[in-house]
């Protein structure tokens, strides 16, 4: 019955099994999906106008939820319990088995571009997708005033953070800068505004000491970990080893 069903609307869709397979591991493995990024995305998310509310319908069940921006077009999916912008919590808790942990750099930079995007959203330095252009001196001074952090010494350990910020949808950037010593320059996609909540983003700004998560920070001085874990945890990166369904002791 689910079968038969299943296929009356994906024909109404204009889409067969293995399409809609394809769409759903995608966004299942990835966690976002951003029509800019490659062919295979554009493609997938055309497909996706096609047949949102069947995607809905099929993930809420899980207790899935997801967010579609037309206007930047990109979609996102949360796991349960995440805080979705535009969207009532949900009320039944969860343990996070959906959801992969960010290191504590990862997150200094998350929340300094955050800050960067704002900042320049102000100033109207924003393009016509909504992206605004980002330094590496420019993210690490933020790192550095907001979080009292640094980006990575290490060539490869800076690579792997720039990989995991677009990995996340949250950047844009030349890899042949990243390989040379060339300056690299970030592209930050809106996205980021949906990904840090404004609650965060006001929190960090208003606080008169910024919070630090380094290791010589004190209790005092830390993110307060339940709300880090709200802003911050629901993260589906495209590696395999990092995907939707890795659990918390695998990260």
């Amino acid at each position: 019955m689910i079968e038969q069903a299943l296929e009356e609307a994906l024909a109404q869709c204009r889409l067969n099994r293995s399409e809609f397979s394809e769409l759903l591991v995608r966004l299942l493995d990835y966690g976002v999906i951003c029509r800019d990024e490659s062919v295979i995305e554009t493609t997938l998310y055309d497909r996706f106008q096609r047949c949102e509310q069947l995607v809905r319908e099929w993930l809420a069940p899980l207790g899935l939820r997801l967010q579609h921006d037309s206007r930047f077009q990109f979609i996102r999916v949360y796991p349960p319990g995440a805080e979705v912008p535009g969207l009532p919590d949900q009320e039944e808790p969860h343990h996070g088995g959906f959801r992969a942990r960010l290191s504590q750099q990862e997150v200094a930079a998350i929340l300094a571009l955050r800050v960067e995007y704002d900042k320049a959203l102000r100033e109207g330095q924003v393009d016509e997708s909504g992206c605004a252009a980002l330094s590496m001196e420019a993210l690490e001074l933020g790192m550095r005033n907001l979080l009292k952090m640094s980006l990575p010494d290490k060539h490869a350990e800076r690579k792997n953070l720039l990989k995991k910020l677009r990995q996340l949808r949250l950047v844009q950037f030349s890899s042949e800068e990243v390989e040379s010593s060339a300056e690299v320059w970030l592209r930050v996609r809106p996205t980021i505004a949906h990904f840090v909540s404004e609650s965060v983003l006001h929190q960090l700004i208003d606080s008169e000491v910024p919070p630090a998560v380094g290791s010589g920070a004190t209790q005092a001085d830390e993110i307060d970990e339940a709300e880090e874990e709200q802003a911050l945890e629901r993260i589906t990166p495209e590696v395999e080893d990092n995907s939707l369904f890795e659990s918390e002791a695998a990260s």
